[in-house]
């Protein structure tokens, strides 16, 4: 006769098994939590302007040399994962035509797979505008469809009305963009009297070096505009009046680190575009250069 060996599992050898096995889920469970918070610690640390819920992105018109397709690319290279689109660069990547709302959903699409591929999010639109109602449908309808949440424009003021219902329809934010003295918009005093009684999703693109080209203090433009402001287009210029030009953020007169400090005090959620007007041809060391030091100043501002 073949005899076989039983082993036989007492219940107190059954009790050790199942503790053994329930502490080493427990390491598991614990060391997995571990690493999630890490990495959102280290997210954090790496783009600490996210949890005050800020997108800090780029104004592809930063890149306007270049085609959108290779302007993502750069933006990804400066460890941004916004972008503020504008209308009419070529698209490139092998996509013909421009940015628009004359795209055709099969543009749209490979747009979006594109950016997708980059890891950017096109967040904003602008500065644009239309002279019709059918044209500022279209444009919100495109807008909608890119997932856009923000139109940078300087519309007419007669205009306003009709966007305020606009934005309420599509839940889009128009932000009125103010470009220097002798524009339209360049102070918040207009803005401010241009918008009253609209919507809370009509406000201000406060457009911070333009503020400086204007004579204007951008910290007390924005004390102004508190409330209101729903994107921004930062700069920081070498001098003040309309012959300054982009330097890196924290190194001019635009007084970075109090403009930080507002935007904190305000409460701002949004997104803020680099839009860094010098060097065209090879800027992107600039618009780095400045991310880095924008991220230290909003980790060391209070």
């Amino acid at each position: 006769m073949n005899f076989k060996t039983q082993t036989i599992t007492t219940p107190k050898s059954m009790n050790l098994t199942r503790k053994i096995f329930s502490g080493l889920c427990l390491l598991l469970i614990l060391g997995a939590c571990k690493s999630m918070n890490s990495n959102k610690s280290g997210s954090s640390a790496k783009n600490p302007e996210s949890k005050l819920g800020w997108e800090l992105g780029s104004q592809a018109y930063t890149f306007r040399m270049f085609t959108f397709a290779e302007a993502i690319k750069k933006i990804d290279s400066c460890n941004l994962r916004y972008v503020e689109a504008f209308p009419g660069q070529k698209i490139g990547g092998g996509i013909e035509g421009t940015m628009g709302p004359d795209m055709d959903d099969a543009k749209r699409k490979a747009v979006l797979e594109m950016l997708k591929a980059n890891n950017v999010k096109v967040v904003a639109f602008g500065v644009t505008g239309a002279n019709s109602e059918a044209d500022w449908v279209k444009l919100f309808e495109f807008c909608k469809a890119m997932g856009i949440h923000t139109i940078t424009s300087e519309p007419n003021e007669k205009d306003i009305p009709l966007l305020s219902k606009l934005a309420d329809q599509y839940q889009i934010n128009v932000a009125i963009h103010n470009h220097p003295d002798p524009s339209h918009y360049w102070n918040p005093d207009i803005v401010l009297n241009a918008i009253k009684g609209q919507s809370k999703r009509i406000g201000a693109c406060a457009d911070i070096g333009h503020w400086v080209r204007s004579g204007l203090d951008p910290v007390e433009c924005l004390k102004k505009l508190e409330g209101h402001v729903l994107h921004s287009h930062m700069k920081d210029l070498h001098e003040k009046g309309k012959g300054g030009h982009d330097v890196h953020w924290g190194e001019g007169v635009s007084d970075i680190p109090a403009v930080i400090a507002e935007l904190k005090r305000q409460n701002f959620k949004g997104a803020i575009s680099a839009e860094y007007e010098y060097n065209w041809l090879s800027n992107s060391a600039d618009v780095a250069a400045s991310v880095v030091n924008f991220r230290n100043l909003v980790t060391k501002t209070n």
